[in-house]
């Protein structure tokens, strides 16, 4: 079994919910800063040539940084106590159009993180104090040392009007990240790095273990941050820079050093939760049809081809690769956007945002993997997609990728094809006791269908790595304004199968192609 990531990172959603609003007003911060002049413009050189001095050295723990027992003991409620003053928060004196609070050590955000500013080429560190923070009902020693540093920080940015910032970006855990666009709720998260995800060796999670925050003009519409990434098998620089609106981008650029060979390295990771969903065939204890943050795995190839891989939640770990050549993108989408879908009132799954990976330049041959992990809750990120690149990666050597990263909240922009909106399985045939039998359905819908006379004719085009398809049937939809393609698959094998489909009208192709693995002996 996999190690699994930080699941409980989910409770970002809990401790700090979106839509979070922070009013303005006007207070001077109290943050200790030391001014440290550079010669040169401050810029991704500076993290890059320290990236690749740091690979030079074996990684060690700073002991200086070790998160003192009071603090690592933690719990959930003692911690979700420990918020940020509103009117510490960095720039808000400045009436800048960005802001920025911190997030204390504790429970299991134990690593130290450094946070900078850059200011016109200057860079001011930013010590720990703990005037910065509320601890409620927290007790806490009263001489925390300046040496603490901090778990992490949350970006705001007036999303809804001029007078309120909303909470649109959190750094936070190992390499983790997540943002929102206008109006969605926290759901799947990014990572820096991937390293040795679904390896039977356990996964290693590198970390950002410094930030650098450029200070934002007053007309901002972006705002830039560096980071320098380290692990026991790696480092890395970073830049990100976050554009925050309907839809949130964030832009990043990034060298990966190792100081090893890496036998497994996820380039663009995105971790989400699939718990069940209308094609999950067991039985589940629930009230709610369905709970995930995410509902599908979107991928566009290089040859031009949409491909869409429903989600599942497997009986055991489940690894699916798919090859390819410079990838024009992939993510990982909430789809199914209807409340009456969900049925939940707190977690608002139906608003959750969906993540698209877009490379910036070429990034070869490579592969896609999705890791699949069985959970038993919502609360666990069982989901992880990232790029595996071809190209060895072996001590001594420099990786660089760009890519864009775009939270958006419908992912119809993306493609003018047919998609599809939803895949159910039942049993097949007429014979409850058919066991060698299964129908799957798949409802296919988009402005593909809009122009086509409603008596339009389409073909389905499935195919299976074992077995045999039967009874193939495609209807119209005049509910969904789409097309529904039934069929059976048959077989007596006891491993899985994988299935492709998709519809066409004559020679033209006018849909992704759906693509899934069914196992007949995990139900």
């Amino acid at each position: 079994m996999v190690k699994r990531p930080l699941f409980l990172l989910s409770l970002i959603s809990t401790l700090y919910c979106a839509p979070c609003f922070l009013t303005v007003v006007n207070a001077t911060p109290e943050i200790p800063l030391e001014k440290i002049q550079v010669t040169d413009n401050f810029n991704f050189a500076n993290i890059h040539r320290r990236a690749a001095e740091l690979a030079l050295q074996p990684y060690k723990e700073d002991s200086t940084a070790i998160l003192p027992d009071y603090l690592a003991t933690l719990d959930y409620d003692q911690f979700r106590e420990i918020r940020f003053r509103q009117d510490k928060s960095l720039w808000i004196k400045d009436k800048l159009p960005f802001i920025s609070r911190f997030f204390h050590r504790g429970f299991l955000y134990n690593k130290q993180v450094k946070l900078n500013i850059i200011d016109q080429g200057i860079v001011t560190p930013i010590e720990y104090n703990r005037e910065l923070f509320n601890f409620g009902k927290t007790q806490l020693p009263p001489d925390i040392p300046a040496s603490l540093g901090f778990a992490g920080f949350q970006l705001f940015y007036p999303l809804s009007d001029d007078q309120n910032f909303n909470e649109f970006a959190v750094f936070l855990g190992a390499s983790y990240f997540r943002a929102v666009g206008k109006n969605q709720h926290w759901g799947l998260s990014a990572r820096g790095l991937a390293i040795n995800t679904g390896a039977v060796t356990g996964e290693e999670f590198p970390y950002f273990r410094e930030f650098w925050l450029e200070k934002p003009d007053k007309d901002a519409t972006t705002l830039t941050i560096y980071a320098l990434l380290d692990s026991k098998s790696v480092t890395g620089a970073y830049r990100f820079i976050l554009s925050p609106g309907i839809d949130t981008v964030i832009t990043v650029k990034a060298s990966i050093f190792p100081r090893e060979k890496v036998e497994k390295l996820g380039i663009a990771p995105l971790t989400s939760m699939f718990y069940h969903g209308e094609n999950t065939d067991r039985f589940q204890d629930d009230f709610r049809p369905e709970v995930h943050d995410s509902d599908g795995l979107l991928m566009a190839n290089g040859t031009g081809e949409w491909i869409w891989r429903p989600l599942n939640n497997p009986p055991e770990l489940r690894l699916s690769s798919f090859s390819d050549e410079n990838p024009k993108g992939f993510g990982l989408m909430q789809r199914d956007q209807d409340f009456n879908n969900y049925q939940d009132l707190e977690s608002f799954y139906h608003q959750r945002p969906s993540a698209w990976v877009e490379p910036l330049g070429a990034w070869g041959k490579g592969v896609f993997q999705l890791v699949e992990i069985p959970t038993d809750a919502e609360r666990n990120d069982n989901i992880v997609l990232f790029w595996i690149p071809e190209t060895p990666v072996e001590k001594g050597g420099e990786l660089n990728f760009e890519y864009s990263i775009r939270f958006i909240g419908k992912d119809e922009q993306l493609q003018s094809g047919g998609r599809v909106i939803a895949t159910r399985i039942g049993r097949g045939g007429s014979d409850s006791r058919d066991e060698k039998l299964r129908k799957f359905v798949v409802d296919f819908s988009g402005s593909a269908f809009d122009a086509l006379p409603p008596e339009t004719s389409l073909e389905g085009v499935v195919s299976a790595s074992k077995g045999k398809i039967i009874n193939k049937v495609v209807q119209r939809n005049v509910f969904s304004k789409g097309y529904r393609l039934f069929f059976e698959l048959e077989t007596e094998e006891q491993n899985s199968v994988e299935l492709r489909a998709f519809l066409k009208r004559g020679n033209d192709v006018l849909t992704e192609t759906w693509s899934y693995q069914w196992n007949p002996t995990k139900k």
